[in-house]
């Protein structure tokens, strides 16, 4: 793969950069409940040297029902500042999972403004699996101020989403599993109804990914995209479950240099819960 530092680069990039000054490491890992994992315990137990922990459902809107929905400018700063996390850094974001929260927090980043920022490619169960260092202390932060500049062209609402299925444009595409889109599977979350929104497509986030949870090519994943219906000339809206694996595609569309992409934030948990917005099922 060719490394790249606003999108994503490989574990043998992150060795030889690890002591670099500026570079700072985030562990977002994030799981469902019924996993029974716990991510905070698992940092703690060991994690790569000098990272810290973003909590994701804690680094969020306090004020919504919704889960870990994007927290307020000011409260981004000041997290980011209190972990040491500020201007002039570049930040590698991983996760325990290989590819599957990390790009959550990528996308946060970018939402708030911020370049600098990439993605573990294989995350920490790649760095492990090649006997790599880790650690299970976390580093002592300095303050680092960050200048945030809000980019309200990479999130969308329920109701932008509504038009766009109605209009058929921009293009959603989600990244549950299949049989969760077509309305087969029950949702994790209670209360929500089965099915998708009207008019989207399904790129399931774990077919963009290799067997060892590294991303597929630009080119490979371009093609996944294209055999799900989707038009890579046109604008792209991403939804999942609950906002998380949405930016797994948002990543990888971004990889592809398809750059007219937006995050629906509240996704499933959102969208399934309004008894007033339609719901598909099947393939259609």
């Amino acid at each position: 793969m060719t490394d790249d530092p606003n999108t994503l680069v490989s574990t043998d990039w992150l060795a030889k950069h690890l002591k670099d000054p500026d570079l700072r490491i985030l562990d977002a890992s994030w799981y469902l409940p019924a996993e029974g994992r716990d991510p905070k315990a698992e940092y703690d137990a060991a994690h790569i040297p000098g990272a810290r922990f973003f909590d994701i459902d804690e680094i969020s809107d306090a004020r919504s029902e919704l889960p870990h929905m994007a927290p307020p400018v000011e409260k981004f700063m000041s997290r980011m500042r209190a972990m040491g996390v500020g201007d002039g850094h570049q930040v590698v974001v991983y996760d325990g999972a290989g590819i599957m929260s990390a790009p959550r927090v990528w996308w946060l980043f970018r939402l708030m403004g911020q370049e600098n920022v990439a993605v573990l490619d294989g995350g920490f169960p790649k760095w492990i699996a090649e006997g790599r260092p880790t650690e299970d202390m976390p580093p002592i932060p300095r303050d680092r101020h960050m200048t945030v500049r809000f980019q309200n062209s990479l999130v969308r609402d329920v109701t932008q989403v509504s038009h766009a299925s109605k209009l058929g444009s921009p293009q959603i595409v989600d990244a549950r599993a299949a049989d969760r889109f077509r309305g087969e599977a029950p949702e994790p979350r209670e209360g929500l109804r089965a099915g998708h929104i009207p008019k989207s497509r399904n790129v399931p986030y774990a077919t963009l990914l290799n067997d060892d949870k590294t991303m597929k090519s630009p080119q490979e994943t371009a093609e996944i995209f294209k055999a799900a219906g989707v038009d890579l000339s046109q604008p792209v809206i991403t939804s999942c479950g609950s906002g998380v694996t949405a930016a797994v595609l948002a990543l990888a569309l971004e990889r592809q240099g398809h750059t007219d992409w937006s995050l629906y934030d509240g996704s499933w948990a959102e969208w399934g819960m309004f008894p007033t917005v339609p719901v598909a099922t099947g393939d259609a």
